[in-house]
């Protein structure tokens, strides 16, 4: 039982990961009907550039980081992703906003690629290391069940975010108009709101969040390569179909899922089932429930 509730645990933190992650995904889909397949790139980027930071700063060098240095990474992460967001969309989205739907997503992979090859010619091929004194390797034992201050750190942080996002949404004047354009673009423009600007936001917030997730997996891990927004994207990717796409809440609770399912096939049959659990569940949710397990956000028929 001990073991189970390990990697329960285990997997919710992984979970929130995915969750953080494929929320990017569900918000573009909610808003332009598109996959954003360089939204792995964002999460990958966001990893890089909290390496630099610590780098810069030269946190953990010596001692534990500091509070206000892991929150001014965290900031300079997400506002330097975010900004690289708006301009992907500016670039590689929306000249291509009226044109079939096959052209952005070959626009998206273009992208996805142009920033992973960037990384690599940048930070080279090999693995980068981040410092293991950034975060104090404090743990505590609660009924047999390990739990480390840093899988604290990445599910307090992760339910924030997430929470923060939610009442955005649900209960804001600005989450309104989110919604709004989610169900017609053009009544929503009949209604006074500035569409091109939603949209904008939406590319702000969503890597904004893969950023997030990308500096807490580099804490984490300790390590991370140029291929990390490809190998985490496409597991965010499944947690927003099993979720549901377009659907936020789906994201949140699809990604939790997913780290469950994929943990206990890690610790019950072996790490190298890993990738296959995703596959596998991405394929039986197409199958069997296409529309997710809390369903498609589509637009309302009157």
């Amino acid at each position: 039982m001990q073991e189970f509730l390990q990697q329960v645990v285990n997997g919710l933190t992984v979970g929130s990961v995915y969750s953080l992650v494929a929320l990017g995904y569900t918000m573009v889909y909610g808003i332009l009907r598109l996959i954003n397949f360089a939204h792995g790139e964002m999460f990958m980027v966001g990893s890089y550039l909290a390496l630099s930071t610590v780098s810069v700063l030269g946190m953990g060098q010596v001692a534990s980081g500091s509070l206000g240095g892991i929150l001014l990474v965290f900031l300079i992460s997400m506002t330097a992703v975010a900004g690289l967001g708006v301009l992907v969309e500016r670039v590689a989205y929306r000249p291509l906003r009226r044109a079939s739907r096959l052209a952005p997503i070959v626009s998206a992979l273009g992208a996805s690629i142009f920033l992973q090859n960037a990384i690599m010619l940048i930070y080279g091929t090999r693995f980068k290391v981040f410092p293991e004194k950034l975060i104090p390797q404090i743990s505590w034992e609660v009924g047999g069940v390990k739990i480390t201050l840093m899988r604290v750190v990445i599910l307090v942080v992760s339910l924030l975010l997430m929470a923060a996002l939610y009442t955005l949404v649900q209960k804001t004047q600005l989450g309104a108009a989110i919604r709004a354009c989610a169900l017609d673009h053009d009544t929503a423009r009949l209604m006074g709101i500035d569409v091109d600007r939603i949209v904008s936001l939406v590319f702000i917030i969503g890597p904004a969040l893969g950023a997030a997730a990308g500096v807490m997996v580099g804490m984490f891990y300790y390590q991370i390569n140029f291929v990390i927004g490809w190998t985490y994207g496409i597991r965010a990717f499944t947690a927003a179909i099993l979720g549901g796409i377009g659907n936020i809440p789906g994201a949140m609770l699809g990604g939790l899922i997913l780290g469950v399912l994929e943990t206990l096939g890690a610790g019950y049959i072996s790490p190298g089932w890993k990738d296959a659990i995703s596959f596998f569940l991405l394929i039986l949710i197409l199958i069997v429930r296409p529309t997710g397990i809390l369903g498609e956000r589509v637009a309302e028929k009157v």
